[in-house]
C-alpha cells in the first residue's frame, strides 16, 4: 500500500462518518421535541460531523501535496465556538422558561441563573 492509498481510504472514511454524523445532527435537530433536547443535535452531533468532513479536506490536500492552513483554522474555530453558542441558547431557553427548569439549588443561592428575589424584595448586597 502506498501513502496515497492510505491518504485517500482516511479521506474517504472521514468523509463518510462526517456525512453520517451530520446526518443524524439535522435529524435530531427536527424530530426531538423540547428545546433543551433539540440543542444537542446540532452541537454535539452536528460538531462532529462538519469536524469530520473538514478532517475529510485537510487529508485530501495533504494527498494532492497543496497542504492548507485554512481547514486547521475552521476546525479550531468551530471547535471553539460551538459550545460557546450551545451555553447561549441553553441560557435563552432557561431564562425564557421555555423548557423543564433546573432543580432548586440546595442551601446555595449562587448555583442557578433563576434565583432572582421576589418582587418587591431588596436586592441583596
Amino acid at each position: 500500500m502506498t501513502a496515497t492509498l492510505i491518504i485517500d481510504i482516511a479521506t474517504a472514511v472521514s468523509l463518510v462518518i462526517g456525512a453520517v454524523f451530520t446526518f443524524v445532527g439535522s435529524y435530531g435537530l427536527l424530530k426531538l421535541d423540547d428545546p433543551m433536547k433539540r440543542l444537542h443535535a446540532p452541537t454535539k452531533a452536528g460538531t462532529l460531523g462538519v469536524g469530520s468532513l473538514l478532517l475529510g479536506s485537510i487529508l485530501a490536500a495533504l494527498g494532492r501535496g497543496e497542504p492548507s492552513l485554512q481547514e486547521v483554522l475552521i476546525v479550531a474555530f468551530l471547535f471553539v465556538t460551538a459550545p460557546i453558542s450551545a451555553h447561549f441558547i441553553c441560557k435563552v431557553n432557561l431564562h425564557r422558561r421555555s423548557c423543564d427548569t433546573p432543580p432548586a439549588p440546595v442551601n446555595d443561592t449562587t448555583w442557578s441563573t433563576l434565583d432572582t428575589p421576589p418582587t418587591g424584595a431588596p436586592k441583596p448586597s
